[in-house]
């Protein structure tokens, strides 16, 4: 096994690619795109998933085999850092006292940006409890380092806007944070292709969440299929370290030393 893994809250993950597990056609695609992924951490809804709550609808759970995948609750829809820590509660209930978790306060059911306040104020309040927080933020350097000094064990800066397959609009921050990460940092939401995914972790992330850019591809499965590529590739060209950018350059790729001239 590759010994360059992702490490999140002490446990080491040969996928750098995390997976949702919302808006599919049924949870038989559900777990077919999660396959396809090679993705080892799916993250489900609480407030939108059922996972045993409601006992006459289909459960998730029964169609994710519990040795292979990581479940990550998160807080989908919670607007105030009481309802989130409510909800992951719940989640640790649901799920025999599982803390690993991720933490969203959304700002306004429009952008779905997230409220950094709110956020932060639950954070403080997981973190206490013994929760370990994979957290979805701004890209704003200076709340991700507080983030991280708060305890929360990955920061999960957003590319563009939840759903919004816009791609990195902004690398120069999300830059700002993988520098001065003391804890993994993963790219959460706007991701709409292979490439966004691809660009992402040449940046340097330690690994990226998506959940629409594969669900609402014409086929999920085969997009599924192009983002554990894409994640990997991306991968190895930051590890590889890329040619410095020239506006031209005057050195061939082949040398030209003892190249027989042609004679006039």
């Amino acid at each position: 096994m590759s010994q360059d893994q992702l490490v999140i809250a002490g446990k080491a993950y040969a996928s750098r690619l995390l997976v949702g597990t919302g808006k599919y056609r049924d949870f038989a695609q559900t777990a077919e795109a999660l396959d396809a992924s090679g993705a080892e951490i799916v993250t489900v809804a609480i407030r939108r998933v059922n996972l045993g709550q409601n006992a006459d609808e289909p459960n998730l759970l029964d169609f994710l085999p519990k040795n292979r995948y990581t479940l990550l609750p998160n807080t989908a829809g919670c607007y105030s850092a009481d309802d989130a820590v409510r909800t992951l509660r719940l989640a640790r209930e649901l799920l025999d006292d599982h803390r690993l978790v991720k933490l969203e306060v959304l700002g306004d059911p429009h952008t779905l940006f997230p409220n950094v306040r709110e956020t932060l104020k639950a954070a403080e309040v997981l973190v206490k409890e013994g929760f370990d927080v994979m957290v979805y933020t701004s890209d704003d350097p200076i709340v991700a380092r507080e983030l991280a000094d708060i305890g929360c064990c990955a920061i999960m800066p957003l590319a563009s806007l939840i759903g919004s397959g816009m791609g990195i609009l902004n690398p120069w921050n999300l830059k700002l944070i993988i520098e001065e990460a003391k804890v993994p940092v993963l790219v959460d939401a706007g991701v709409g292709t292979a490439s966004d995914a691809a660009i992402a972790m040449e940046l340097g992330c330690d690994g990226i969440l998506m959940n629409t850019a594969i669900a609402a591809a014409d086929d999920p499965v085969l997009m599924a299929r192009a983002m554990k590529l894409a994640v990997e590739a991306g991968r190895a060209a930051y590890r590889a370290g890329r040619m410095p950018k020239r506006f031209y350059s005057a050195t061939p790729s082949s040398p030209s030393e003892g190249v027989i001239s042609a004679r006039k």
